[in-house]
């Protein structure tokens, strides 16, 4: 009983259990693995995965306190899902926290070079970056990503005009692609 005074309190978990859910099921919507270019390999769904949170995290930047709290909850909550995949995958523990490291930074670097690419609503500069971080081997051979940046920037816009009780409340949600 004692313990419990001092243990951090999290009302916000299923808040926090509902998005997540929500963002990683548009993740795998199958028209991106079939129609828009995205590989269905585990760095393909990590691809889409991190494309979906930048998105979360950017509508979420300009929330109010609360909502920014939930956004670092569902980074959190991602990171973790990382950590657990790649467990699962057979990686031993001394070397899960180095690649943990290598793909918050290639998860950050995505998002700091989709951000200037839909904050100039560049569709070009974005189907061009989309293609470097999907296919970073491929060069001239990698499948046209204009239709993936299409969608992200509708799905920017359409997250912009979602209510800040959205957020506060879990029930934010993403267009699914249209072909």
């Amino acid at each position: 009983m004692v313990f419990g005074l001092f243990k951090k309190k999290n009302n916000n978990r299923p808040i926090v259990d509902r998005q997540y859910h929500t963002l990683t099921t548009a993740a795998r919507h199958p028209d991106f693995y079939l129609h828009l270019g995205v590989p269905d390999t585990v760095m393909g769904r990590f691809e889409m995965l991190a494309i979906i949170m930048i998105l979360y995290f950017r509508r979420t930047k300009s929330s109010a306190t609360s909502g920014q709290e939930i956004a670092q909850e569902i980074v959190d909550a991602f990171f973790q899902d990382l950590d657990h995949s790649m467990r699962e995958l057979g990686i031993g523990d001394q070397g899960v926290p180095k690649r943990i490291k290598k793909f918050a930074g290639m998860f950050y670097g995505r998002l700091e070079s989709y951000a200037a690419a839909l904050d100039a609503s560049d569709a070009q500069a974005l189907a061009a970056a989309l293609a470097r971080n999907i296919y970073p081997q491929a060069e001239a051979s990698a499948p046209d990503m204009r239709g993936l940046a299409n969608w992200m920037m509708a799905a920017a816009h359409a997250l912009s005009a979602q209510s800040e009780d959205l957020v506060a409340t879990g029930y934010v949600t993403l267009p699914v692609p249209e072909l």
